[in-house]
């Protein structure tokens, strides 16, 4: 039972991008910014606000996905086109009121290995054991930086370990650090939450500073994301995996500097080399729908987070194909469990954000497709 209930606060990303498409809900009777009759404001927490018409959207559309994602437990949806609000509800809670958005946290920290990259602290292709030292004369030494970003490090991962073990940890950090090696790095995909904490130290010392402080000095205060925070343990080290809270308005934050190639009001953060590496392109050769701890639109061989594998790693039941066939190939997104999803379309500019509370046992469930299927209807 203490294992299915972790279980179900981690399994973040690929539930979500695999949960089954449900029908548009009802359509909303009134624009806005919200389902009552008031007009839409000039702005919202500094996003402009411009009607979907004016913005080559169908506003049908918009409210039509509105309305589902209320219907599927939201606490708050927003559609953002050219850095301008389309439209946003919240439900249930205030809109700048943070909540957890669990593995949403994932693109987070890999935009901060980007930082760092940029500012010369460290290389994709340094040994983690650089920064890590306990892995110095092990099987682990060869494993690199981008080994942890692309999900092919190789490191042990079993449901246990992952989802309820680093979970109970002390000091996650510490536990995922001695973890043994269980595959050659870059010979298998896993959904390893714990090869991901790693990235802590790796930051850490790269930076000179705790993961949370760099995140809000060079992260959050730039970008305006004022609500946005990192959760840290009982050793205060941050969860990098899943421990962030956010707002809808506040991680579109995130997706406008992903959308202008690294830079957002003239300050450019990341190397526009590093965000095509990120999001414009599969990482590994195993799992076409990932980049850099983002998830794709690509098409090619698909991995889940809890797929069966042999004992070399290899999906026993290997699949293809493309999380959302009707949306452009280009797309990425940040997802996390309980159908948190940051949506970003770089070929219209468009974001489809959504956060809200896990699906009940036998109810369908918010993810990936339901958010393309609001990108796909409301462009014109």
């Amino acid at each position: 039972m203490r294992l299915r209930r972790l279980l179900a606060v981690l399994l973040g990303a690929t539930l979500a991008a695999g949960s089954v498409p449900t029908a548009a809900g009802a359509a909303v009777d009134r624009e806005g910014t919200g389902i009552d009759s008031r007009p839409a404001p000039r702005s919202v927490e500094g996003w402009p606000a411009a009607t979907p018409s004016s913005l080559g959207l169908r506003a049908r559309a918009i409210r039509r996905g509105a309305a589902e994602a209320r219907r599927l437990d939201s606490t708050c949806f927003a559609v953002v086109r050219d850095g301008r609000l389309a439209g946003e509800w919240s439900w249930r809670l205030p809109r700048d009121e943070p909540r957890e958005v669990f593995s949403i946290t994932k693109s987070v920290t890999s935009t901060l290995v980007g930082i760092a990259v940029r500012d010369g602290d460290l290389r994709l292709d340094d040994p983690v054991s650089t920064y890590v030292p306990q892995w110095r004369g092990t099987p682990s030494e060869s494993v690199t930086v981008r080994n942890l970003l692309s999900n092919d490090s190789g490191r042990y991962w079993s449901m246990q370990s992952d989802y309820a073990d680093l979970l109970a940890a002390r000091s996650r950090t510490r536990y995922a650090v001695s973890l043994p090696q269980q595959h050659a790095p870059a010979s298998a995909w896993a959904y390893n939450n714990a090869a991901i904490q790693v990235l802590e130290p790796v930051l850490e010392r790269a930076t000179g500073m705790p993961v949370a402080r760099f995140a809000r000095k060079r992260l959050f205060e730039p970008l305006g994301m004022t609500r946005t925070s990192f959760i840290t343990d009982r050793a205060d080290d941050a969860a990098v995996f899943y421990g962030l809270r956010t707002t809808c308005l506040d991680i579109a934050r995130l997706g406008r500097l992903h959308l202008g190639g690294g830079k957002v009001g003239g300050r450019r953060l990341l190397d526009r080399s590093y965000v095509r590496r990120a999001v414009g392109r599969s990482s590994t050769v195993h799992n076409a729908a990932y980049g850099y701890l983002w998830w794709l639109n690509r098409p090619g061989a698909l991995r889940g987070a809890t797929d069966a594998v042999d004992a070399q790693g290899q999906p026993l039941r290997p699949v293809s194909g493309q999380l959302a066939p009707s949306a452009p190939e280009e797309v990425f997104a940040a997802l996390g469990f309980g159908g948190q999803v940051l949506l970003v379309d770089p070929t219209t500019r468009t974001m489809v954000v959504r956060l809200g509370l896990p699906a009940q046992p036998g109810e369908a469930a918010y993810g990936f497709t339901n958010a393309a299927r609001v990108l796909t209807r409301a462009v014109r």
